[in-house]
Formats: C-alpha cells, sequence, structure tokens
C-alpha cells in the first residue's frame, strides 16, 4: 500500500507538478491550496507525511505546522513528518522552520532525489 502524503501548495502549477513528482515516485496524494485547508485535512489522520509550501495566503506553512504540532499534542496523535518547501534560502530559514515543527526544509527548486530521500528518511521507501 502506498504511502498517502498531503501536498500543501497554494499556486496551482508548483502545486499539480510536486504531485506529479510525488505520484511518479509512488505516493498517493491529495492537495490542498494553503495552510488553514492543510490543517483541516491533517486532522483527519490519513496521511503519513506533509509536502507543505512555506509562504501561502490566509494561513502560511510555518503556521500551519505549528497548528498541527499543537493539535497532534492535545490529541495524543503521532507526530508525521512535514517537509517545508520555501524559494527562501536566507541564513536561518531552515533553523527557524525546524523550530516552527517541521521536519525538513528544502528550498526550490529542490532535486526531486532530495524530496524523494527526505520521504524515505521519515516515512521508508515506496517500492
Amino acid at each position: 500500500m502506498a504511502h498517502r502524503i498531503l501536498l500543501a501548495e497554494d499556486d496551482r502549477l508548483s502545486r499539480l507538478s510536486t504531485q506529479r513528482i510525488l505520484e511518479k515516485l509512488g505516493y498517493e496524494v491529495e492537495g490542498v491550496s494553503d495552510g488553514r485547508e492543510a490543517v483541516d485535512a491533517e486532522a483527519t489522520g490519513e496521511f503519513d507525511a506533509v509536502v507543505m509550501d512555506c509562504q501561502m495566503p490566509r494561513m502560511d506553512g510555518f503556521q500551519a505546522t505549528v497548528a498541527i504540532r499543537r493539535r497532534q499534542v492535545a490529541a495524543h496523535c503521532a507526530r508525521i513528518p512535514i517537509i517545508g518547501l520555501s524559494a527562501r534560502a536566507m541564513d536561518g530559514d531552515r533553523e527557524a522552520a525546524i523550530a516552527k515543527g517541521m521536519d525538513i526544509y528544502l528550498t526550490k527548486p529542490y532535486k526531486v532525489s532530495t524530496l524523494q530521500a527526505a520521504l524515505n528518511q521519515w516515512i521508508g521507501n515506496t517500492s
């Protein structure tokens, strides 16, 4: 059975591109367009990992990550990995993302092999 990934990305083309990549890697993917939708979807407990864009309208990826982690603690749920994606590559960005509860922070454009390695590290290989 394929691992399920929640993909939160506000840019439609980026979401479709990343979804295709994840599906080619063997994952089942559900895409949402902002952090609020990601928080609501993750609460269903149907996902093995979240791939989260950091800059989104309504609720950004950092705010969504904090909300997801709070809910997981309050509900005594397992902590699922959250992989942050961002175009920002300034000093301290990675550390700030990890401090907010993300497990991995990848900068765009990312290599498919890097995304695959991050997912393999946290949830295992799909093959």
